[in-house]
């Protein structure tokens, strides 16, 4: 089993997450309205992100409320 994460780095990465996911939205509305269809792919990055958030910030409150110990 992987080592999980300090709660605080958890809480990064579902930020840097979210921000990723933010962005890839508004870059697919940038391609549809300019035509491409290249925003299918940024389509596909918000929703590998978004799960990617979901899965941080769930697993920070499952660990907090565990009060397991990040060092072992």
């Amino acid at each position: 089993m992987p080592p999980v994460p300090p709660p605080a780095q958890t809480r990064r990465l579902a930020l840097y997450a979210l921000v990723v996911c933010v962005l890839s939205v508004a870059a697919a509305v940038v391609s549809f309205t300019r035509g491409s269809w290249l925003g299918i792919v940024w389509v596909l990055l918000a929703g590998l992100t978004s799960n990617m958030t979901w899965y941080y910030v769930k697993r920070g409150r499952a660990a907090a409320a565990q009060g397991k110990s990040v060092t072992g």
